[in-house]
């Protein structure tokens, strides 16, 4: 027993010291990112277009392109998933094909994401005639990759939900619809919101889909519809890293990063207050 105990406390030092080390290094790369930024982050870097002048360089048309492709995302994706999920769970039988298909689902969210580009690049520009390059065929192809994540997530909360929330309202004379209605939905809500944001998480950093279907590095005009080409803030930024003089590599490019972050954690914090709106709404 003693010398369950030693091997007790040495494990706990270890993983203490793994997660005292991730957190070390992520957030010396934050600081040392943030320190190259801090004086490029301005209001005429946010409202100008690109230059290949470093004091005049903006992002305006990266950001405008950037948030109406992850508005376009989550309209896609979110409905999608979630009905799959529901499909799944509360309508589809126990089959050995239901058990094959969950477990595909399972599989395509680890799929390479370069290999979502393709499929994009093949399906909505070439077959569809999706602009190449436009904000409509990148946000289908960003949300042909997250949806199998969402899909996975929205059956976890799902499933969570207590047989007997559904056996008390279908006893009480509901239907199987207003059954998940008025009680499964709201009881997943939380962990459905969850899974949005981790999914949107990784499509706003993504680059590979993007660079298939013909993605801009760089644009210089703010896009006017979901038809108009646009250059997404990573494009931006890994333009910029290839750019020979140094204040776009330590200068630009670090602040475009801090903006990205930004609009990531703005994101996350939407979906984290929606969530706990309706956990406080469900419990009270």
């Amino acid at each position: 027993m003693k010398g369950d105990g030693w091997k007790e406390k040495m494990f706990m030092v270890v993983t203490l010291a793994a997660t005292l080390a991730g957190i070390t290094v992520l957030s010396a790369l934050l600081a040392l990112t943030f320190y190259e930024a801090v004086n490029w982050i301005d209001i005429q870097f946010l409202t100008s277009p690109p230059s290949r002048f470093p004091d005049r360089a903006g992002i305006y048309p990266s950001i405008v392109g950037t948030i109406m492709s992850m508005i376009l995302v989550g309209v896609f994706s979110v409905p999608l998933g979630v009905g799959a999920a529901l499909y799944l769970e509360e309508y589809g039988r126990r089959s050995r094909f239901k058990q094959i298909l969950e477990i595909n689902i399972s599989n395509l969210a680890a799929v390479p994401s370069i290999v979502y580009g393709l499929l994009g690049l093949g399906l909505f520009v070439s077959t569809l005639h999706i602009g190449a390059g436009s904000i409509l065929a990148g946000s289908l192809t960003l949300s042909l990759l997250i949806l199998p994540t969402v899909i996975v997530s929205a059956q976890e909360a799902i499933r969570a939900v207590p047989d007997s929330l559904r056996e008390a309202s279908i006893g009480l004379g509901a239907s199987k619809w207003q059954t998940i209605r008025h009680v499964v939905l709201p009881s997943s809500i939380p962990g459905i919101l969850t899974g949005v944001i981790l999914s949107l998480s990784r499509a706003i950093g993504e680059t590979a889909p993007l660079i298939m279907i013909g993605a801009a590095t760089t644009i210089f005009t703010a896009p006017k519809s979901i038809f108009s080409t646009y250059s997404p803030l990573p494009m931006q930024i890994f333009m910029w890293t290839d750019m020979p003089k140094e204040e776009f590599l330590h200068g630009l490019a670090p602040a475009a990063i801090i903006v990205l972050l930004a609009i990531m954690l703005s994101m996350n914090a939407l979906a984290i207050y929606l969530r706990n709106h309706y956990r406080k709404k469900l419990w009270g």
